[in-house]
């Protein structure tokens, strides 16, 4: 069994729903409190052990690069002031740790993830959706990776939500169950409710062996005209073992507005040094 050492990250969205603030700025650079979204997920997958990110980029998303790359002026700057330079650990990834691809058509999910196929190799790889903020300890990858090195195969990490919802997502046919571990016998892409085999759904976190790529060099348009990235997976199944992974810890999905100041207000009353003053504004703002 292959380790998981590389992660690939689709960020080349517009992030339309998010205008006018993504008109400039990638969606994925948006900050929680006073991290962005995308720095959230490097660092999951870091303490996952991950050693290679790969971002699956579009126009104007050199801020994301920026974001990895070495600032002489404001490391030197800091210095200088005597600042705390380890506000800037999580930005220093070291040589050969960021690759970037660009995505030059939106031709869907697994088409991006498709468009990294080169540098992934014949080795396993795990896929971060940062739009998906998983918030625990440990995190959500790391729980995924100490599942596959029981297991192997491909897994995917679910969420349960209210069944009238699930036609916004994937959604798993669930077989036997061993405690968070749950065998995958099905894949659908946003299923009319009735049709839906559960209402548990997809939640931005993937671990995939490399075969995926070649199902995807194949793979037709599905659901909204695009290359799903579930309708590749769902091939797979019954090929290699399959595993849904229920996460033990908080998601926000920071691709709506409500889930992403949901974010910021939970993660901010986590701060000792903002909790209490935020807690005040927030009572008060509610009487």
């Amino acid at each position: 069994m292959k380790p998981i050492r590389k992660a690939v990250f689709p960020v080349a969205g517009l992030g339309t729903r998010f205008l006018p603030a993504t008109k400039a700025v990638p969606k994925e650079m948006l900050p929680v409190v006073d991290k962005p979204l995308i720095q959230y997920a490097v660092d999951e997958a870091r303490e996952a052990g991950i050693e290679q990110m790969i971002f699956v980029t579009g126009r104007g998303k050199s801020a994301i690069e920026d974001h990895f790359d070495i600032a002489y002026e404001l490391q030197t700057t800091m210095g200088e002031r005597g600042k705390d330079m380890d506000l800037l650990d999580g930005t220093r990834l070291g040589p050969g740790a960021c690759v970037y691809v660009r995505q030059q058509e939106p031709l869907g999910l697994g088409h991006a993830i498709w468009c990294a196929r080169d540098i992934v190799g014949d080795e396993p790889f795990a896929i971060f959706l940062p739009d998906e903020m998983m918030h625990g300890s440990p995190g959500c990858m790391k729980q995924m990776v100490d599942a596959y090195e029981k297991v192997g195969g491909n897994m995917i990490s679910v969420l349960e939500i209210p069944r009238e919802a699930v036609s916004s997502y994937g959604v798993v046919d669930p077989g036997t169950s061993d405690g968070n571990l749950t065998e995958v016998k099905g894949l659908v892409e946003k299923p009319a409710v009735e049709d839906a085999p559960s209402n548990l759904i997809v939640s931005g976190r993937y671990i995939l062996q490399p075969e995926v790529m070649r199902v995807l060099e194949t793979q037709e348009a599905g659901a909204g005209g695009e290359i799903q990235l579930t309708d590749a997976m769902a091939k797979m199944i019954g090929q290699q073992p399959f595993h849904a992974h229920i996460f033990d810890g908080e998601r926000f999905d920071c691709g709506s507005k409500v889930g992403y100041l949901k974010a910021n207000l939970a993660l901010a009353l986590e701060r000792p040094e903002l909790a209490k003053e935020v807690r005040a504004f927030a009572v008060d703002l509610l009487n």
